[in-house]
């Protein structure tokens, strides 16, 4: 048997930095207490608070910004691992695992029926129309990222949505990249998005898929801006 290890201080104060930040008492955005004050709050030497910021920024949970503090970016290293596993996969295969992901998600969406998240839908494809007829690409792709987020929430399941956080990133990179074309298509009966929808709203979980799957290939064969 190997002996027991003693948890090192800066062990712990990763542990509790962890803490605030998944339990969401330092949202994602915000900034953390100073080093000073974490150094109060946790009864612990600076060193200590200054090596625990070090190790959660290697694992890309904070950021830290000369002369302006500390800031969250992400609540789980697995999302920031998955994020960084995307920067560097082929395109193809990005898109093949996301036509999984939102094939899986509107099949659930029309099964699961939420009625307040289906109200936020509808609000988020409205306004991406607005934005494509007034030819405003950064609101179109916002509104754009936004509709495909709430399908996946509307699944109601946990587990694919925090997978498909790490997608967000390469799915607001892909609509910006072809948001001419996308914006283009939204204008014609060829967009699946409102299809995509009135499935879900019907509870079709087959046509919600084949919409969902349409506009995944439809997005693959824009060209890029």
């Amino acid at each position: 048997m190997q002996p027991i290890q003693r948890r090192s201080l800066v062990d712990t104060v990763v542990d509790r930095l962890q803490s605030e930040i998944a339990s969401g008492a330092w949202p994602v955005g915000s900034r953390i207490p100073t080093e000073a004050e974490l150094v109060a709050a946790l009864g612990v030497s600076r060193p200590s608070v200054r090596e625990g910021v070090r190790a959660l920024a290697q694992l890309g949970l904070l950021e830290t910004r000369q002369g302006d503090g500390t800031y969250v970016m992400a609540s789980d290293p697995t999302e920031v691992a998955l994020r960084r596993a995307l920067h560097d996969a082929d395109p193809g295969e990005v898109f093949a695992v996301r036509r999984a992901l939102d094939a899986l998600a509107a099949v659930q969406a029309a099964e699961n029926g939420d009625s307040e998240i289906l109200a936020l839908m509808e609000a988020s494809l409205s306004a991406r129309q607005d934005a494509a007829d007034r030819g405003d690409g950064d609101a179109f792709v916002e509104h754009d990222v936004a509709f495909h987020l709430y399908v996946v929430k509307a699944s109601g399941n946990a587990l694919l949505g925090g997978i498909y956080a790490s997608f967000v990133t390469s799915l607001r990179n892909s609509i910006t990249q072809r948001r001419m074309g996308s914006m283009a298509l939204a204008e014609s009966p060829d967009d699946q998005h409102e299809a995509l929808f009135q499935a879900i709203r019907a509870g079709d979980g087959q046509a919600a898929r084949d919409a969902a799957l349409n506009i995944i290939e439809r997005s693959e064969q824009l060209p890029q801006s």
